[in-house]
């Protein structure tokens, strides 16, 4: 673990450049628009900016899923489906083991935990019609679950934590490797699929 910061951390600043644009560039549909939310002008992205982003972008989501109905209801939570599965894959794939000392380890278990909750919430919601009266109710179970945990437990507590531990270049680095994996589930397709085999434990950091 050590090396493999040292080795994050000697890369150059430039990584991060253009790193919003990759994201943009690279990603379809919603994805790209939670990416160009961040704002056009800010090309040095790290992993707390982006996952800041996250958290907004889901928040509109969920406003979206509950304005709406029939097919568009449909659509909309299936696009929440896959930025919740990116987004939990990035975290616990990249995010929290790059991140786990002894100042954030209690946090980062407590949020494994969380996923997982989520993530047994997301699949029950996978299996309903989104016009049934009980998926309106797991929906606000969800919201509350997803809201809690973003803001919560990693904006107010965890994040703090990191950026006080880790350097710019860590950070810029971490972010670039996040946006690969983010890449690489969205061409795969359907990420969301992967969630109903991931309710049984915790995933390991």
């Amino acid at each position: 673990m050590a090396q493999r910061e040292r080795q994050r951390g000697s890369r150059q600043r430039s990584n991060k450049g253009g790193g919003l644009k990759a994201i943009a560039s690279a990603l379809l549909g919603g994805i790209g628009e939670m990416a160009r939310s961040i704002g056009s002008e800010d090309d040095d992205l790290d992993a707390v900016d982006l996952l800041k982003a996250q958290h907004r972008y889901v928040d509109k989501l969920f406003g979206e899923i509950q304005k709406a109905n029939g097919p568009r209801k449909a659509a909309a939570f299936r696009e929440l489906a896959d930025m919740l599965a990116i987004h939990a894959t990035i975290e616990e794939k990249i995010f929290y083991p790059s991140v786990k000392t002894a100042a954030t380890a209690d946090l980062l278990g407590e949020s494994v935990e969380e996923h997982l909750a989520m993530k047994r919430t997301l699949a029950d919601l996978m299996e309903m019609d989104a016009d049934d009266e009980a998926f309106d109710a797991s929906l606000k179970v969800l919201e509350e679950q997803v809201t809690h945990h973003a803001k919560q437990e990693e904006e107010r507590k965890l994040f703090p934590l990191v950026r006080a531990e880790k350097d710019a270049d860590f950070m810029a680095a971490l972010a670039g490797e996040m946006i690969a994996l983010m890449v690489a589930l969205n061409q795969r397709g359907n990420p969301r699929a992967a969630v109903p085999s991931e309710t049984s434990a915790p995933a390991p950091i």
